[in-house]
């Protein structure tokens, strides 16, 4: 087959998710184009990988104004009643508002281009991850086009204002929709008509390469842990730093490295000075994976104490290298981590018991944190497993490319 991938920052630290997709359908010899709206910040070209696939992607917004209103100009040429079919599509799926309307005719100006390229490229079938902007533009596309496209939905972003983003039109037009976890899957449910339903499939983000099938190091003895994501509001941040502080101040020992970077940064500084944290938490920025994979090895076990998730992925890499996980009750991730068995959950934004929670990873017997770490590895393989989520995937995006 030959498949586009489109979302709308690709390729960066934080989205191994969708090149694990992207790496796995090549290497079963499918043609893979990769497409992006716009190119991420230079720092978050942490490694050759990431560096690789930058380097081979299509980013729309790096065309001159002028190069995508001739590509709206050429479709509108070529064939007007699709074009008329698309623009009144994009009024329909539109944020209300000035702001929205004038948005969707932007989202309408890339799809233009988008779908000339996917045209002379022959491919079969286009895919967007992460249902909200790029969704917008994969939609349109495959209107002007005639290319059939799927997508993935995350969440939790887009649950919180599904009509903004038009989700149950998206899901209607789509030749099918993926769901990253059954959690996912319930919440597009909710939007859906019946009908729409049997588009929903739950098909599950799984490891790359370097985190698959590999020997466990012993777990130090060293009270160490790693947090790693995006530092912004929704991922708990600020609450992690108190839990911290609160545990370090009754007493406990704790060495915690966080690797991520964004607007929650400036305020975590602040709590790491105030509190005197400066030998107890370490901000690292964005890393590529061959640190990430290091910092997980060196530690007892990674935290993540989110408000909103989906089911992020270094939890499976976690999981993966044999260390447990630490993480809130939400959304999906407690359809992989289970308190006792591979980790610990706890209340989102309950510091006090996040305070206990972090005692027991840095004070239990390294010989119960790799039991729990050998019951997350095997979860992980057993429910995520790259092999057989590839072939979820590829009979879809297959079926897809034949009903066009």
């Amino acid at each position: 087959m030959h498949i586009a991938y489109i979302t709308s920052v690709y390729a960066r630290a934080s989205d191994t998710f969708i090149r694990n997709e992207v790496l796995a359908l090549r290497q079963r010899g499918h043609t893979v184009a990769t497409f992006s709206i716009r190119k991420a910040e230079a720092e978050q070209e942490v490694d050759h990988e990431v560096a690789q696939e930058q380097a081979s992607t299509d980013y729309i917004l790096r065309n001159s104004p002028l190069t995508l209103l001739a590509a709206a100009l050429r479709e509108t040429v070529r064939a007007p009643g699709r074009m008329w079919s698309t623009a009144r599509l994009a009024w329909s799926t539109r944020a209300l508002g000035v702001r929205g309307t004038v948005l969707q005719a932007v989202y309408l100006v890339e799809a233009a281009y988008l779908a000339g390229r996917l045209r002379a490229l022959g491919v079969q079938v286009l895919h967007n991850h992460v249902a909200e902007n790029s969704a917008n533009v994969a939609m349109l596309a495959s209107r002007l086009s005639g290319i059939p496209f799927s997508m993935t939905v995350h969440g939790p972003g887009i649950f919180y204002d599904p009509r903004k983003w038009a989700l149950a039109e998206k899901i209607r037009q789509s030749a099918f929709t993926v769901c990253i976890t059954h959690f996912c899957k319930s919440q597009c449910m909710v939007f859906v008509p019946p009908a729409d339903i049997a588009k929903l499939h739950v098909v599950r983000c799984s490891v790359g390469a370097p985190f698959r099938d590999v020997e466990a190091l012993p777990i130090p003895a060293a009270p160490r842990l790693v947090c790693i994501g995006r530092l912004c509001p929704e991922k708990g941040m600020l609450v992690l730093i108190e839990a911290v502080a609160a545990y370090v101040a009754g007493g406990g020992r704790c060495e915690l490295s966080i690797i991520g970077d964004g607007p929650s940064r400036p305020l975590m500084e602040q709590m790491i000075a105030r509190h005197g944290l400066q030998d107890s938490v370490r901000l690292m920025g964005w890393q590529g994976s061959a640190v990430v994979r290091s910092e997980i090895e060196r530690s007892r076990a990674l935290v993540l104490p989110s408000f909103a998730e989906g089911l992020p992925i270094v939890v499976l890499e976690t999981l993966a290298l044999g260390r447990p996980v630490i993480s809130s009750r939400v959304n999906g991730i407690p359809e992989l981590v289970v308190t006792g068995r591979n980790g610990w959950l706890s209340t989102p934004a309950a510091v006090d018991e996040l305070v206990a929670v972090l005692a027991q990873a840095c004070t239990a017997a390294p010989e119960q944190l790799a039991e729990m770490g050998r019951n997350g590895a095997a979860d992980v393989r057993r429910m995520h497993g790259l092999d057989q989520e590839i072939d979820k995937l590829e009979a879809l995006l297959a079926g897809a490319a034949r009903s066009a």
